[in-house]
């Protein structure tokens, strides 16, 4: 229309206010979203918003927030120019029409014009501006985690074109607009990624984005960066000769500076590109010391943070009620060094003086506090005659003393807080330290502060001021061994180091080699009369006989930790007995608690723990039996978790059987989270399993655990737990022992690509469980050559192994255990170009699944048939058999199944023309498979990803790709090399 400006809409965010006048009217539960198709909702059910053009109308009001557009204006945003002749009263029509969609109040016209109000909020764009803007003022306060999680929410809003499918030339500049915006905060987002040193996990969507939008020049810095950051050099500078070739192919110009003054800092190897570590902030300043406490030790390290935090609860005193603290950890911990150092570091606030006692709580006989009050009213100056003789009565002679003067007391080694509350002052002005074993959670207002052992740094800083920095900065490995040995506990290394600046013609390296035997580390531990046996032992003197056991048994277990189901086994009690007992543990410090229902020890504690069970257990056949009854809980609870995700596999039917029933689970969620979560500690269990009378138990612990090396979860200490077994079985003579241990192993070896020690392993276990007729090993050592084979090459062998599999299976009446095979005979038949019998034998091993209702093996049969389809043609099917089974892998933590599910799904997009989608796919397989697979599956992603990023004209990407392909199929010796070579070959020759 003559005079109408499209421009007079002005864009979002231009400066309004962000309730236009009427929103209070509006209906509340109305919502728009015009970041994708223009939608309107009332609560959650969906509005009719009519025709292409009449949903243009309410995009035009809504993006005016509030504002009022007259008709002309509306009549250039939907037609422009050649607006029809009717075009007023179209508009009028449409206003009409959504005004009884959206109810009264909403669309309002005035003077020839309309408006929309609603309040801010009810649109998904003002939703997306108002986090933005919030994920920017994180950033600037130096929140990344923060802003990067409201930019993610910013961009969740959007779902695919922005007013997608609208007609006009208002909706196209619009368009345009919103999705430069979204370009933005992507890159925004994926900024805070790098920055926040996520660069591997960024590089499959930056990849997408590149292809996608190719002459973006952000985009392409930001994958360069990733690349490099991740160890992809060569890629990284593929990236830039791909994007310079391609601005002068299609722009004629070079790449803008910062991103050529990247390609330099590359090539350079620019120290300032890896990740930036953040710097820990100064430790609070001390306070100045006071004069009348137990002198402090000169070298006193570290324990800034607690220095500052009780001595601002101590300086908190003055004008206020008494300031407490209570300061509790194990023996040797550095309670009263630290207790010391703050309290002469408090001395200015407490000008009246400063009083300490040694209750002496860890011995036999704790001193009586009436005796200590007597002591206290005497050091402040009252007369003997004048000091009563019971402790009410000098309990409250010593607050009336203390009333009105500003005094520290320090109540060290303490027994309870029974023997604190009569020694406290209670005045203002007045404070308490107090130091224990025990955590005093019944002293009334007290701040209470856990003591832990020093950080490594700390530690080594300790050891080197008694030792001498000469020494130490020689054989720094050596010291690190010391201090770890000591288990950072600050006695432990205050007497390792003494013993060594005592001995001149010793090396730090001899100290550590005497503290390495575990059996004589606690006797090595002594110098004069500081022993930590001996501070360990003043607590121990003091348990009652229920505590003691369960201090001595439960040192026995190697783990980490120890849930207190796990502790309840062991000791052979119900949780609730289990459970008072290792609280009053936790409360003496003998044992921690590393979280809610779990304990932990100290690692010398142990040690000691360990040497009591030696010494004291009556009957020493304890010691194993507690072993055997959490090697039996451990084993029961796997069983079940795998019974759970495997219904119908009869694996479980040929395990030992066990005497304590385990945990049960109903829902295999919770199920796998205890799985991944006592991978330490179940694989610590296996271990000292070796014992003949546990070693059947260890082995089939490992295979009902067997997910813990498919997925990556704890796969080195599996191997090597299954190594130790097998080499045990070997020793005593357990033929079916070490063949199932071995088969286990050939899990771990073809989990890590390594295929030919995989292949002896299985050999192995086939050969010494000839004569023992185990079914176990019968199924699936077949199956295991079978598919060994087939990633081999030798299909016809595979083929034989598979067959015999599939037989023994039947045998067993194990069905999915045939499923099993089937798929993987099925993919041995795609390999040698027999695709309608791949397709068939694939299809009827989901059907078994289905049957049976397996969700997670139901997912390695869609895998299987997915991949005979693509072979196929049928790609619309092979996709939807791939997605499915990605979901499952995801959702079981399956990281092997996982990464090898989007490299399938990428082979698919690659076969059905869509080279993007395919090279994001291999990127973020690439980033699934980083630390497990081994580097045959890495080669073949490598190799994929070549010929994705080939299509799409990146080709020195693709050959840096294909080059570490090749150079891994060289160093493996695989027959893939061959292939490689020749997709080299034409782009050397071009």
């Amino acid at each position: 229309m003559p005079g109408a400006d499209a421009s007079a809409l002005p864009a979002p965010g231009a400066p309004t206010a962000r309730r236009p006048a009427g929103a209070d009217r509006a209906a509340p539960e109305l919502r728009f979203g015009v970041l994708g198709p223009v939608r309107a909702w009332r609560g959650t059910a969906p509005l009719a918003t009519g025709s292409p053009q009449q949903r243009a109308l309410l995009a035009a009001l809504l993006l005016r927030e509030g504002r009022m557009a007259t008709a002309d204006q509306l009549i250039d945003a939907l037609w422009g120019e050649e607006s029809p002749s009717q075009a007023l009263a179209t508009v009028r029509t449409y206003a009409s029409r959504l005004r009884k969609t959206l109810g009264p109040g909403v669309l309002s016209s005035e003077a020839g014009g309309y408006a929309i109000r609603v309040p801010p909020e009810a649109l998904d764009l003002t939703r997306a501006e108002d986090l933005s803007a919030a994920a920017d003022k994180a950033r600037t306060g130096g929140d990344l985690p923060r802003a990067r999680a409201l930019l993610s929410e910013a961009l969740a809003h959007w779902e695919g074109e922005p007013l997608a499918s609208l007609p006009g030339p208002y909706a196209q500049n619009q368009r345009t607009r919103l999705e430069e915006w979204r370009l933005q905060l992507q890159e925004t987002r994926l900024d805070l990624d790098l920055e926040q040193g996520h660069h591997a996990e960024s590089i499959s969507e930056l990849t997408a984005l590149t292809a996608a939008h190719p002459l973006r020049e952000r985009l392409r810095e930001l994958l360069m960066l990733a690349l490099y950051r991740s160890g992809r050099q060569a890629e990284a500078l593929a990236v830039y000769a791909d994007t310079r070739r391609l601005l002068a192919e299609e722009l004629g110009v070079d790449p803008r500076p910062d991103l050529s003054g990247l390609h330099q800092r590359i090539l350079r190897a620019d120290p300032s590109l890896s990740q930036p570590v953040a710097t820990a902030p100064e430790p609070a300043p001390t306070p100045a010391r006071p004069a009348q406490l137990p002198a402090t030790v000169p070298d006193f390290t570290g324990r800034s943070t607690f220095v500052a935090e009780l001595s601002e609860v101590l300086t908190t005193a003055e004008g206020r009620v008494m300031a407490v603290s209570a300061v509790a950890g194990i023996g040797g911990v550095g309670k009263t060094t630290l207790a010391v150092h703050v309290a002469h570091a408090s001395r200015a606030g407490f000008p009246d003086g400063q009083l300490y006692v040694d209750l002496q709580g860890a011995g036999p006989r704790a001193a009586e506090p009436e005796a200590v009050l007597g002591a206290f009213l005497r050091a402040l100056g009252t007369p003997e005659p004048s000091i009563p003789k019971t402790l009410e009565e000098r309990a409250a002679l010593y607050r009336t003393v203390l009333d009105g003067r500003r005094v520290l007391v320090l109540l060290d080694n303490a027994r309870d807080a029974a023997q604190v509350r009569p020694l406290l002052p209670g005045t203002e002005g007045c404070a308490a330290l107090v130091t224990s074993r025990v955590r005093m959670v019944d002293l009334a207002g007290a701040h209470l502060v856990d003591l832990d052992v020093m950080s490594p740094e700390e530690a080594l800083q300790l050891f080197t001021r008694i030792v001498g920095a000469e020494r130490v900065g020689a054989e720094r490995e050596a010291a690190l061994d010391v201090v770890a040995a000591c288990g950072f506990l600050p006695l432990a290394i205050r007497i390792a180091a003494s013993r060594l600046a005592a001995r001149r013609t010793w090396t730090v390296s001899v100290l550590a080699a005497k503290l390495a035997d575990e059996r004589r580390r606690l006797d090595e531990l002594q110098a004069g009369d500081l022993a930590v046996k001996a501070t360990f032992e003043l607590g121990y003197g003091q348990l009652e006989p229920a505590q003691a056991r369960a201090f001595r048994l439960l040192g026995l277990a190697d783990g980490p930790d120890l849930s207190l189901s796990a502790a309840a086994a062991a000791l052979d009690l119900s949780e609730e007995e289990a459970e008072d007992l290792l609280e009053g543990l936790v409360d003496i410090s003998l044992l921690e608690s590393a979280a809610s229902g779990r304990y932990r020890f100290h690692d010398l504690l142990r040690l000691y723990a360990r040497a009591c069970a030696e010494r004291d257990e009556q009957h020493p056949e304890e010691c194993s039996a507690a072993l055997g009854r959490l090697l039996d809980f451990y084993l029961a609870t796997t069983a079940g978790v795998y019974a759970l995700e495997r219904p119908g596999d009869r694996t479980v039917d040929h395990l030992e059987p066990t005497s304590h029933p385990g945990l049960s689970f109903t829902d295999p969620g919770p199920a796998l989270d205890w799985l991944y979560s006592e991978a330490e500690c179940l694989l610590a269990a296996v271990r000292q399993g070796e014992r003949p009378e546990g070693l059947r138990r260890a082995v089939d612990l490992l295979i009902a655990a067997k997910a813990l090396a498919e997925t990556g979860v704890g796969a080195r200490r599996y191997e090597t737990a299954a190594g130790a077994l097998r080499d045990a079985a070997v020793r005593v003579g357990d033929v079916r022992t070490a063949a199932r241990a071995g088969l286990t192993l050939t899990l771990v070896h073809s989990t890590g690509g390594r295929f030919a020690e995989a292949e002896a392993e299985a050999r192995r276990a086939l050969e010494l469980s000839a004569g023992t007729d185990d079914p176990w090993v019968r199924c699936n050592a077949p199956n295991e050559r079978g598919i060994i084979a087939l990633y081999e090459g030798r299909h016809a062998e595979g083929e034989r192994h598979l067959g015999d599999s599939i037989a023994a299976f039947r045998a067993d009446g194990n069905r999915p255990g045939e499923a099993s095979a089937l798929c993987n005979l099925s993919r041995i038949q795609l390999a040698a170009g027999r695709t309608e019998s791949a397709v068939r034998l694939a299809e009827e091993g989901v059907a078994i699944y289905d049957r049976i209702g397996l969700t997670l093996r139901l997912a390695n049969g869609r895998y299987a048939l997915g991949m005979a389809l693509t072979q196929a043609g049928r790609l619309t099917e092979a996709l939807g058999q791939l997605t499915a089974a990605l979901s499952v892998f995801r959702e079981s933590r399956q990281r092997l199944w996982e990464g090898m599910s989007l490299f399938r799904l990428a082979e698919a997009h690659l076969v059905g023309q869509r080279p993007a989608q395919a090279a994001a796919l291999a990127e973020q397989a690439l980033a699934a498979l980083r630390e497990i697979g081994g580097p045959w599956r890495r080669g073949n992603v490598l190799t994929l990803l070549g010929r994705a990023l080939a299509r799409l004209g990146q080709s020195d990407r693709s050959r840096a790709c294909l080059t570490e392909a090749l150079a891994i199929y060289e160093e493996l010796g695989s027959h893939e090399a061959e292939e490689v070579r020749g997709l080299l070959a034409p782009a050397a020759a071009a």
